[in-house]
Order: structure tokens, then C-alpha cells, then sequence
């Protein structure tokens, strides 16, 4: 899992992911100054009307850290994360339109498959930013969507004989399985297209009353020469642009690189019915049909976080043409339009060597972790002494400045996960020499780097419920490579 990493239900309660102390060899006293990175907005340029969100009381921009058993007194902690924004091709300072909160939307899988590493990529690395944005105090609306409704899933169901619907439902669900497994926590929202044709259809009509989009027997394309800014987010010239995945060529067209906004079916039968073959259709003011592929996105985002949000992710590859056609219909559809910062995860790379070394050094943090809470867990925590030696006080507050540092930013978790080794090696020490046996407040000490490790995992998604069940996990997944 740590491989893939780099960077990244009405709202979840706040979690408490993990605390940022510094030690002494005296009593503790917290204290942090933080950094973070974030995205520039968008200034869409269309002469739309101006749209309607709901507005927000602001929020507290500052998060209080609570005690602990060292006698860590709480503290107020700055944060400044910085990420990389791919509208301005560089690291920014992330500053939450509406202080304190915090609207994300991740474009989804399209339900016709099982999942594979790339989604795990692409999932996992939101998540922990998700994670980390709760960490630093912000309430988080994470919205994570579902298509659906797609000619893949379409040419799928005919394969099979089955409802387009029903068999998207069905990988929908063999989705969250995943996501289970990969220790990733649910979104506040996960919208389907299915459920959000009125949406949508409403956003094609604003479209076209502001002469960004043209009907051709029934389809209905957008004008990409009506978006001055098409172009800004891939950094591709209008004359460059060629139909992008999933995009037909049709010579019906004003210009090539016009898009989907709603594609005619045939006969229509009640409000939705089935035809040509098994395909799925709404009735529309252009004729029964179904949605093209992005202006879905660009309803739902709308609908759960209105047409100016701060945070909008997904896998590089969905750059062009997936996000640069949302910003084109939603700037299209209203001229507030603004999405602060375009995150978008790199691409997966398969390298079995480092892969082999990912899952050892997974084995030995558990396994370290599992033998540290054993032998704290034999002594009376009220017993313990609030204070550790100046030497492990030393290892803890560089590791945490280490942790801290990288994932502000731009959450550089393979920098995090590299400094878990000087910790990890005290922890052996203590456990197992002669020496760390004998080291005065050895117990409190265990106790102090177990909890900063396992905090650090935590706001990873990497701590398992039980280090027990992750290490036979572990083994038996080793065993089966072994024989493989």
C-alpha cells in the first residue's frame, strides 16, 4: 500500500487521527507549527448568469489538542498545507473557501468491472487527505461519485444478459468490499448517476440558454469555441484537441472537440424504459436519452457542494478531457464557478523488487507493535512516570517534525514512511538487547513511541484493528508469493 501513495452520509463525525506532541525528559508540553500546500481557482469567463449556493457560517480555523498520559498540557496548532495544484502547475497554500470546512469531490469508478490497482491508487491517496484534513481540524464534505449510467457498462450488461442498472449496483457494491478492505473510510456522500437525471438534465438546459450548446436530432453537443478558458486545466490548444475516451467521433459536429451533453435513444416507453438492446433512457426536453459522460460530475458536484468548492480530485488521467469538460460546463452554466484546487494522483508503477520491500517493512512495523503493546499492557498505565529519557524524547520529536513536515507537504507519505525506521529500531532495542532492557523508564518510553507510531499509521489508514490478524495476513499473503 505504501507504494501507491504521494501527496493526495451527511458529514462524518470530526476524528481525532493523531496528536502532535513534542517529549522532553521532563513532563511534556505540546507545541506545533505547522505547514500544508493547496490549488489555485479558476476564473471561468463566461457571461452566464450568476448562481445561488447555500451559504455556510464560518468555522474555527484552529484545532485544540487534547492531553495525554505524559501530562501534555492542549494546545491551539497552526496548519498551512501546501498541494499541488494542476490549474497552476504548482504547490499552493490551501485556504478553504468558507473557514474551517472543507468541500471535496472525487470523481468515481464507472460500476462494469471489479476494481483494480489503479482505483486503489487513485482512492487510497484521497483518502489519507481526506484523513489528513480532518486531522487538521477541518470539517470535510467528501463527495465521491458512481457512474452508473455509461455505454461501458451498457456494452457490458448485453454481454451478459443482464439489466445495465442492476449490474452496476452489483459492482458498486463489490467496490465498497474494496474500499473495506484497503482500510479506506466512506465518503459523506457517494452519488450514481441514475439518481440525478433531473439534475442534470436542468444543468443541459442552462447550458443551452446561454448559447453554450447546440442540438443536433435529438443529441445535444457543447460548443467548445463558446469557453474561451477550454484548455486551461490540460494546457491543450482548442486546434490540438482530439475526441478523448469514451468520445465518438461524429461529423455532425461544429468542431471536433465538442462533446456529450445528452445522446437520443430510441423508442421511448413511460418515464424510463429499455431499448436498443438493453440501454437505459430518461425522457428529456431533446428526446428520451441518457446523460453524456461529464456533465454528470458537474451536476453532482453542484448539487452537494454548489458551483464554487474547494477541492476537486481524481487520477491524472481523467485531466483531460474528463475535468476539462466539467470546467467548461460548469463555468458554462453559471459564471460563479470555482473550484480553488485541481488535485490530481499520479499513475501506478509496478516494480516487484520495491513492492517485495514494502510488504517486509509492513511485516516489521506490525510485528514490532504487536510485541511493544504486549509488554506495555503488563504494567498499570496509572503507574507509569510522565516523563521518558532525553534520548527517546530526541527520537520522538524528530520523527514527528520529519512525519509533520512531509505532509504538509503535499502529502509526501514515502518520506513518512522512510522515517518510521529510526523509531522502529529504539522500539526494537528496548524490546530485545540487553542494553534496552536494562534503560531506565524503558516501559514509558515504549508506551510514548508506540502511540506516535501508531498515531502517524492512523492518519495513513495503515493501522489494522488487530496486529494479530494483520501479521497472519501478512504471512499467509507472503507464504502464497513464496509459492507462486
Amino acid at each position: 500500500m505504501a507504494t501507491l501513495l504521494k501527496w493526495y452520509k451527511p458529514l462524518l463525525p470530526r476524528l481525532s487521527l493523531f496528536y502532535r506532541k513534542t517529549f522532553t525528559s521532563k513532563p511534556l508540553h505540546s507545541k506545533t507549527n505547522l505547514r500544508v500546500r493547496s490549488f489555485s481557482a479558476i476564473n471561468c469567463g463566461s457571461k452566464s448568469p450568476p448562481c445561488t449556493t447555500s451559504s455556510e457560517s464560518n468555522l474555527s480555523n484552529s484545532l485544540a489538542i487534547d492531553g495525554d498520559n505524559f501530562g501534555n498540557s492542549s494546545r491551539e496548532m497552526k496548519k498551512e498545507l501546501w498541494l499541488y495544484n494542476t490549474m497552476s502547475r504548482q504547490k499552493e497554500l490551501f485556504k478553504p473557501k468558507i473557514e474551517g470546512r472543507v468541500g471535496m469531490y472525487v470523481c468515481g469508478v464507472t460500476a462494469y468491472d471489479l476494481s483494480h490497482i489503479g482505483h486503489a491508487r487513485v482512492y487510497v491517496a484521497f483518502d489519507v487527505l481526506y484523513r489528513y484534513l480532518k486531522y487538521l481540524g477541518y470539517e470535510v464534505n467528501y463527495v465521491r461519485n458512481f457512474t452508473d449510467v455509461d455505454d461501458k457498462i451498457i456494452a457490458r450488461a448485453n454481454e451478459l444478459g443482464e439489466d445495465p442498472i442492476n449490474l452496476s449496483r452489483r459492482y458498486c457494491e463489490e467496490f465498497h468490499h474494496d474500499m473495506t478492505y484497503l482500510n479506506c473510510l466512506p465518503p459523506s456522500v457517494e452519488p450514481r448517476v441514475s439518481d440525478h437525471m433531473p439534475q442534470i438534465i436542468d444543468m443541459i438546459k442552462q447550458i443551452i440558454d446561454n448559447g453554450c450548446a447546440y442540438t443536433i436530432n435529438g443529441d445535444v453537443y457543447f460548443s467548445v469555441d463558446k469557453f474561451p478558458g477550454y484548455g486551461r486545466l490540460s494546457g491543450r490548444k482548442l486546434e490540438d484537441n482530439r475526441a478523448g475516451e469514451r468520445v465518438a467521433v461524429d461529423s455532425r459536429k461544429k468542431h471536433p472537440a465538442d462533446f456529450a451533453l445528452w445522446k437520443v435513444s430510441g423508442i421511448f416507453f413511460a418515464h424510463f424504459a429499455v431499448s436498443k438492446g438493453g440501454e437505459p433512457f430518461w425522457e428529456s426536453p431533446w428526446g428520451p436519452g441518457r446523460p453524456g459522460w461529464h456533465i454528470e460530475c458537474s451536476a453532482m458536484s453542484a448539487a452537494y457542494l454548489g458551483f464554487s468548492f474547494d477541492i476537486h480530485g481524481g487520477g491524472m488521467d481523467l485531466v483531460f478531457p474528463h475535468h476539462e469538460n466539467e470546467i467548461a460546463q460548469s463555468c458554462a452554466t453559471c459564471h460563479e464557478s470555482n473550484v480553488s484546487y485541481w488535485v490530481h494522483n499520479g499513475f501506478v508503477t509496478i516494480d516487484s523488487e520495491k513492492m517485495s520491500k514494502s510488504l517486509g517493512n509492513f511485516f516489521t512495523i506490525r510485528e514490532t507493535l504487536h510485541d511493544c503493546v504486549n509488554t506495555v499492557t503488563q504494567y498499570d498505565e496509572a503507574g507509569l512516570k510522565d516523563s521518558i529519557p532525553s534520548g527517546t524524547a530526541t527520537c520522538i520529536n524528530k520523527f514527528q517534525d520529519e512525519c509533520l513536515t512531509s505532509m504538509l507537504d503535499d502529502l509526501h507519505t514515502p518520506v513518512v514512511l522512510a522515517a518510521m525506521s529510526e523509531p522502529l529500531k529504539t522500539i526494537n532495542d528496548l524490546l530485545h538487547t540487553r542494553k534496552g532492557k536494562k534503560q531506565e523508564l524503558r516501559i514509558e518510553s515504549l508506551a510514548a513511541l508506540g502511540k506516535t507510531i501508531r498515531n502517524i499509521l492512523t492518519i495513513l489508514g495503515l493501522l489494522p484493528d488487530s496486529y494479530s490478524e494483520a501479521l497472519q495476513q501478512l504471512k499467509d499473503y507472503a507464504l502464497k508469493r513464496a509459492q507462486s
